[in-house]
């Protein structure tokens, strides 16, 4: 009788440990949860404060202030715009004309390369085109 008695303190300590093991695991799980939300919490804030910061300097009352004291542009007038006439000569070619294109070439070659048979010694497919 007393071994049973010992057998069943044993399990119960046994028990009682492997509980409390889950109990801790759990506690820390939780603790480690809080400190993530509370992470989240605070780049959220972060990233309202940045998203506040740029609304304010890109405010467009602001730019045009900045623009009006550093840069020395002056008003857009309608006599500025030219008649196409006046407009420089278009740049030269660089492909002369009747000559042949030469990624076209270079696609034709690939494609020639792809069409052709395998000279490799390999054993033809079933596939294959022969």
């Amino acid at each position: 009788m007393r071994i049973i008695h010992c057998l069943v303190i044993g399990v119960l300590v046994f028990a009682a440990a492997y509980v409390y093991r889950i109990k801790m695991e759990s506690t820390s799980r939780v603790e480690r949860v809080l400190r993530l939300n509370a992470e989240i919490r605070e780049q959220r804030d972060a990233i309202a404060a940045l998203r506040a910061e740029w609304a304010k300097l890109d405010a467009p009352l602001r730019l045009q202030g900045l623009t009006e004291r550093h840069l020395k542009l002056q008003p857009l007038v309608a006599t500025q715009y030219d008649q196409l006439k006046n407009l420089p000569e278009r740049p030269p070619a660089f492909a002369r004309p009747g000559a042949p294109d030469p990624i076209g070439a270079m696609i034709n070659t690939i494609e020639a390369a792809a069409e052709a048979p395998a000279t490799t010694g390999s054993v033809p497919q079933p596939g294959d085109q022969q």
